[in-house]
């Protein structure tokens, strides 16, 4: 893999992924303001949880036609936020991001009225992952060179941003499907670097500490265990095993493990990252054809933290739908909005069972 590091018109770092030497040396030609990011991070006191507010981004494009898309590569007569007439993969800081290593300090200790409401400015990175230069074409039809280059992408980037002094986590992912809330339908993901830990790893770092507390031994391993052997196994390889969980929140929902136990992407040597896009494109072709439209999906990589917990960690990525039938989709109503107690409407076993059965070739 060879990386080209450019910079945008307005400053921001673009990062061209290539599988062999290729010139990267387009300009961007517009004429862009300077970034703006006024995002701040602001403490609820009785969840113990970060909120980032970050107003700026009602104003980012959302839904354009094919011909004006973003992220298409640049033609003659239009310049994009690539500015490069043809790309494998691309990174680029987002232009209306949630956090940014540039963001204004200038923030009160608290918010107005709320002195136990602690005030950050919204430090860290977001940065946008295009996975292809094919406007058309969805992850599931990458192919795997292409599908391996975006893993080795997602390896980078975290290796890179978490040496970055104030992130404590790094997450990429993807949300697929205008029903997912997608605002841009090119092929693309993102990656967000916190300044924090997120709810959801302290919570299940909290759990392998307590299962560690009460049973000696490691909660993560043996709940793979039980689930390699069990009857929710969609797909499985010598290194990854792909499953539904015994108590999936989402009416379709499947977590790959990798077989040997690694933090992060970075820690994934090349067997394991070739044999995860084996089983993740199997998976995705059985998200595609399940209905009689492909199912929306949100892609979720559950790293370890830069720093503490590491030793704990198994890394594993979460892919779940919100549709539960054709047509019909899961909306997190009262209980699971006002409460966080979700009601599942499809069976887990079931959804393995019908996920098997869908044939991929």
């Amino acid at each position: 893999m060879i990386r080209s590091s450019r910079r945008l018109a307005d400053g921001r770092e673009i990062l061209y992924f290539d599988a062999g030497p290729v010139p990267r040396d387009a300009v961007d030609s517009r004429d862009l303001p300077p970034v703006s990011t006024l995002s701040q991070m602001r403490y609820d006191a009785l969840l113990g949880e970060w909120v980032v507010v970050a107003s700026h981004r009602q104003s980012r494009t959302f839904l354009p036609p094919a011909d004006q898309c973003p992220l298409c590569p640049s033609t003659p007569d239009r310049a994009t936020e690539i500015p490069e007439r043809d790309y494998q993969v691309v990174v680029f800081e987002n232009r209306f991001p949630s956090l940014a290593t540039a963001v204004s300090e200038d923030v009160p200790a608290a918010a107005p009225g709320a002195p136990f409401a602690e005030l950050r400015p919204g430090f860290g990175r977001c940065e946008v992952v295009c996975f292809t230069s094919e406007h058309d074409r969805v992850f599931a039809e990458l192919g795997t060179e292409r599908a391996r280059l975006v893993v080795d992408v997602w390896a980078e980037r975290t290796a890179e941003l978490s040496g970055i002094d104030g992130v404590a986590q790094v997450f990429p992912f993807e949300n697929h499907g205008e029903e997912i809330g997608v605002t841009l339908s090119h092929p693309h993901g993102q990656i967000y670097a916190y300044p924090f830990v997120t709810p959801r790893t302290e919570k299940l770092l909290a759990s392998v500490a307590r299962h560690r507390e009460a049973t000696g031994r490691d909660l993560f391993a043996d709940v793979v265990a039980a689930e390699r052997t069990g009857p929710r196994v969609v797909a499985a390889n010598e290194h990854w095993t792909a499953f539904v969980p015994a108590a999936g929140r989402w009416p379709y929902e499947v977590q790959f493990f990798p077989v040997r136990k690694v933090p992060d992407l970075p820690a994934l040597d090349d067997a394991e990252r070739d044999a995860f896009v084996e089983l993740y494109l199997d998976v995705l072709a059985r998200f595609a054809r399940r209905m009689d439209t492909p199912m929306p999906y949100i892609a979720s990589w559950n790293q370890a933290p830069v720093h503490a917990g590491r030793e704990d960690w198994w890394l594993h990525l979460q892919l779940f739908s919100l549709r539960r039938a054709p047509g019909k989709l899961k909306y997190l109503a009262g209980s699971e909005s006002g409460m966080g107690v979700f009601i599942t409407d499809t069976n887990p076993e079931d959804i393995a069972e019908a996920l098997r059965s869908v044939v991929v070739e």
